[in-house]
């Protein structure tokens, strides 16, 4: 078959939980003996050979130019998702009838939309891959009013373009079926690529364990209020300390609030309470790992998330997860309360504090059924898996 597949990043240009699931669908298309071109914005140096994209079997075009993804504020821009969208409209406006299918992310929509558009035409199918559908009430508080009511309604038209639509949770299978798609969207759970035995937990000295927590520091993941609930729970535990990896626009907040503490600012540096916390920004992924594995719980007060690639890489170390049950936060799906990790009810200061001491009380017991869950969830939650299951969609 020829297929054709859709998205404005590519990895590892562009890094992700989403970019890695594309690259993966066009390469695992590719080895099965699938035609398959990959549509994406310039994210590399044209001029320097090394470092145009050589993807095994997979010929990728750049449809639209170079360019930030996010603003200053750590949204999206408009632009960039616009001229995207255009440049996958032109393109299928010459080359409709080349494909036999179109695999696009859902996201950035103006990209879905030009797929439909020119569907009848091609007379393709068109393959869907939704992380997220946004609420109205979350589209009002990320754009504002007008613009957020235009963005609702341009989600809710891509969702009616007929299509085979593949979800990473429940909680967005849901809001798609609401949101008009016709037809059934299929669940998909596993993005994970590592390895699938049961872990060995990592010893943890629970006298002074150390809390984790991993991601962009961008006003949905809610960094900045995991400071003082970490400070909250080290007065009940001597000791605890966490350690905030990361970077983004709350970069400042975060600092503020560690700072607040009577510490030394972004590098926890200082005396007093503020040592119990630090921000060290991005490190190397080894780094990461390692302190993954040997933190008591990675806490991940996020309010929305799309599915939670950190919970299932906690888990794969034998390392529960704290996250906080919101109604835009898939994330919880991938939680056992008691079983891999606690839900907090919310992203309080204090439900938090709570939640990480439950934890500790827990103790070792706790860490060995959180790599009971994952030797036991590992096939289902294997992005091979998730792989299979689409190409069988292809037969």
């Amino acid at each position: 078959m020829r297929i054709c597949v859709v998205y404005d990043c590519l990895f590892p240009w562009t890094v992700g939980g989403a970019e890695r699931w594309m690259r993966g669908v066009a390469e695992t298309l590719a080895a099965q003996g699938h035609e398959v071109t990959y549509l994406t914005r310039l994210q590399w140096d044209p001029d320097d050979p090394q470092d145009v994209p050589a993807l095994p079997g997979v010929r990728v075009v750049a449809v639209s130019r170079r360019e930030d993804l996010y603003g200053p504020d750590g949204n999206r821009t408009i632009g960039e998702p616009v001229r995207f969208g255009l440049g996958v409209w032109r393109h299928l406006a010459r080359h409709a009838r080349d494909y036999d299918v179109v695999h696009t992310a859902s996201f950035p929509y103006f990209s879905l939309l030009a797929i439909g558009f020119w569907r009848r035409r091609g007379r393709y199918r068109v393959v869907a891959d939704w992380h997220e559908v946004w609420s109205d009430g979350y589209w009002r508080e990320y754009l504002g009013g007008a613009r957020g009511v235009v963005a609702r309604t341009i989600q809710r038209m891509c969702a009616r373009v007929r299509q085979e639509a593949f979800c990473f949770s429940r909680l967005h299978a849901q809001r798609l079926r609401e949101i008009g798609l016709r037809g059934e969207p299929t669940v998909l759970r596993g993005e994970y690529q590592g390895g699938r035995g049961r872990p060995t937990p990592a010893s943890v000295d629970f006298d002074a364990p150390q809390v984790v927590f991993a991601g962009r520091f961008i006003p949905e993941k809610q960094a900045p209020v995991l400071v003082p609930a970490v400070a909250r729970a080290a007065r009940s535990v001597p000791g605890l300390h966490g350690v905030l990896y990361g970077d983004g626009p709350q970069r400042a907040e975060v600092d503020a609030a560690i700072a607040a503490l009577g510490g030394g600012g972004g590098s926890g540096a200082g005396s007093g309470e503020g040592d119990v916390v630090r921000a060290p920004g991005f490190v190397p992924a080894e780094e990461l790992h390692d302190a993954l594995a040997k933190a008591m719980c990675m806490v991940l007060p996020s309010r929305r998330e799309g599915y939670g690639m950190v919970v299932v890489e906690a888990s794969a170390a034998g390392v529960p997860s704290v996250v906080v049950r919101a109604p835009d936060n898939a994330a919880v799906e991938l939680v056992e309360d008691g079983v891999n990790g606690v839900i907090a009810p919310s992203a309080s200061e204090e439900d938090l504090a709570a939640a990480i001491l439950r934890v500790h009380a827990l103790g070792p017991a706790l860490r060995e059924s959180t790599a009971d869950w994952f030797a036991e969830h590992a096939e289902e939650l294997a992005m091979s898996t998730s792989l299979q299951r689409v190409v069988a969609r292809y037969s």
